[in-house]
C-alpha cells in the first residue's frame, strides 16, 4: 500500500504553537513515530507537511529587515521551508526507523506546484499571511510590492493570492524516488506556485497554494491508494460546538459532498481538508482519512478511529465541482 500523509501545520510547532528550533525538532521526532509506525506495517509513504509557523517567521525577519535589505519573495520563503523542513523531518525520521530496525533512505524533495497565471486569486488577493503591523510599517512593504489591508483596530495585514493547485511539477521525481525504495518529504506548504509563461518557462509567484488540496494532486500524481490527511483532531465532527455534535466516521464521498454543502465544516479549517479527500476519492482513490496522529496506523489499516471518505456504494464517482 502506498499512502500520502499530509501532516498539518500544527505538526511541526508545539502545543501552544510555538516555532522555536527545539519546538519544531521535538514535534518532527513526535510525527516521525507514526511514520515509522506506518512502515513498520509494510506501508510506503510520501509525507507532505505545512509551513505556514515556519514562513511566518521569514516573513517576520522580512518585516524588520526591509528597511536595509529587500524582502524575500514569498515563493522564495516557500523554497526555504520546504527544505528546511525535510532536512528536520528527515532527521527525524531516520532515527525512528533506526529504532525499529528498519533499513529505509529518505529523500526531501523541493517541490513546485503549476497554477495558472490568470487564477482569480491574482486579481483578488484574499489570504491573509502573517502577522498584522501599523500603517506606516506596512507602507514600507507596500513600496516592495506586496499588498496590505486595513482590518483596523488590529492593524494592517499581508494578503495574497490562493490559486487552484493544477499539477506537481516534480512529480516525476518524487515517484521515481518512492519507486527506488525512499521515504519521500514532498511538496511542503502546498508546493511552491509556479506558473509557466508563452515561452514555456516556469516563474515563482507570490501566492500561497492550500496544502490540502496540493496533497489530493500529489497524491494521485504519486499513485496513492489512500490520502490521509493528519490534523489535531481524530475525526470530523458534525455541528461542532454543538450539544449534538457528532464525530463522523465511515462516509460516502457523496454524502460528505452534501454534509459540506450543509455547512458543517469550517471553511479555515476543515473545510478545505475534507474538499482535499472527497477530489481524491472523487478521482479514483480508494479512500481518503482525516484523523490524528495517533490514530494514523489503525485508520490506514482500517482497524480504528477516523473520518474514512470511501467511494459512492454505486461504484460510481460523485462529480468532482473543481473539473478536475
Amino acid at each position: 500500500m502506498r499512502v500520502l500523509l499530509a501532516l498539518g501545520g500544527n505538526a511541526m510547532t508545539n502545543a501552544d504553537g510555538r516555532a522555536r528550533v527545539e519546538d519544531q525538532v521535538e514535534a518532527a521526532r513526535i510525527a516521525m513515530e507514526a511514520v515509522a509506525a506506518l512502515v513498520a506495517e509494510g506501508v510506503d509513504v510520501v509525507i507532505t507537511h505545512g509551513n505556514g509557523p515556519q514562513v511566518g517567521n521569514l516573513l517576520v525577519k522580512n518585516e524588520v529587515a526591509a528597511a536595509v535589505v529587500p524582502p524575500v519573495p514569498l515563493d522564495w520563503c516557500g523554497a526555504q521551508t520546504q527544505a528546511t523542513l525535510g532536512f528536520v523531518l528527515m532527521n527525524a525520521l531516520d532515527a525512528a526507523l533506526g529504532r525499529r530496525g528498519l533499513d529505509r533512505r529518505t529523500a526531501t524533495v523541493v517541490t513546485r506546484t503549476l497554477v495558472a497565471w490568470d487564477d482569480p486569486g491574482f486579481s483578488r488577493p484574499t489570504k491573509p499571511i502573517g502577522r498584522y503591523l501599523p500603517a506606516d510599517e506596512a507602507r514600507l512593504l507596500v513600496e516592495h510590492g506586496e499588498t496590505w489591508e486595513d482590518r483596523g483596530e488590529k492593524g494592517w495585514r499581508r494578503v495574497v493570492a490562493s490559486p487552484e493547485p493544477l499539477e506537481i511539477v516534480d512529480a516525476p521525481a518524487i515517484a521515481a524516488l518512492v519507486d527506488a525504495g525512499f521515504l519521500v518529504v514532498a511538496n511542503g506548504g502546498g508546493g511552491i506556485p509556479v506558473v509557466v509563461d508563452a515561452d514555456g518557462v516556469l516563474h515563482g509567484v507570490e501566492a500561497v497554494i492550500d496544502k490540502d488540496l496540493s496533497a489530493a494532486v500529489l497524491a494521485r500524481s504519486v499513485g496513492a491508494d489512500v490520502l490521509v490527511i493528519a490534523t489535531d483532531v481524530p475525526q470530523a465532527v458534525l455541528r461542532y460546538g454543538a450539544p449534538d455534535a457528532e464525530p463522523l466516521g465511515r462516509v460516502a464521498v457523496g454524502r460528505m459532498r452534501e454534509l459540506a454543502a450543509e455547512g458543517h465544516f469550517a471553511s479555515g479549517s476543515m473545510g478545505p481538508k475534507v474538499d482535499a479527500v472527497c477530489r481524491f476519492v472523487e478521482q479514483g482513490g480508494s479512500r481518503s482519512v482525516i484523523t490524528d496522529l495517533d490514530s494514523i496506523v489503525a485508520a490506514v489499516t482500517g482497524d480504528g478511529t477516523g473520518t474514512v471518505v470511501t467511494p459512492d456504494p454505486t461504484g460510481t464517482v460523485s462529480p468532482d465541482p473543481t473539473g478536475g
